[in-house]
């Protein structure tokens, strides 16, 4: 998300001490440290879910492109099945096989 470094912790630590009383500060801290806590949380399973969805949709991809692969391989196996057929079938009455008469 975002980057904050030491200064600028420490610059609201100086305005969160003149804005409220010194007494009541590490109540403040600790209120700010959970909902940072719980910031941090969400966004790590918003994170999570989104890398989840992309593993899914990458595994969807790669089977439609297995189920083409394997439909091209079908036809191509259907395809030498029927020529070897035709090559194999027995002659017609009435045809040499020298081809002649």
């Amino acid at each position: 998300m975002f980057e904050v470094g030491f200064g600028e912790i420490a610059l609201i630590a100086v305005v969160a001490l003149l804005v409220n009383e010194h007494e009541r500060l590490p109540g403040v801290a600790r209120t700010v440290g959970a909902l940072v806590r719980r910031a941090r949380a969400s966004w790590q399973s918003v994170k999570g879910e989104i890398e989840r969805e992309l593993a899914a949709e990458d595994i969807k991809k790669n089977l439609d492109e297995a189920r083409r692969a394997a439909a091209d391989v079908r036809s191509e196996v259907n395809s030498a099945a029927s020529d070897i057929e035709k090559g194999a079938s027995p002659p017609t009455p009435g045809s040499s096989p020298n081809g002649g008469p």
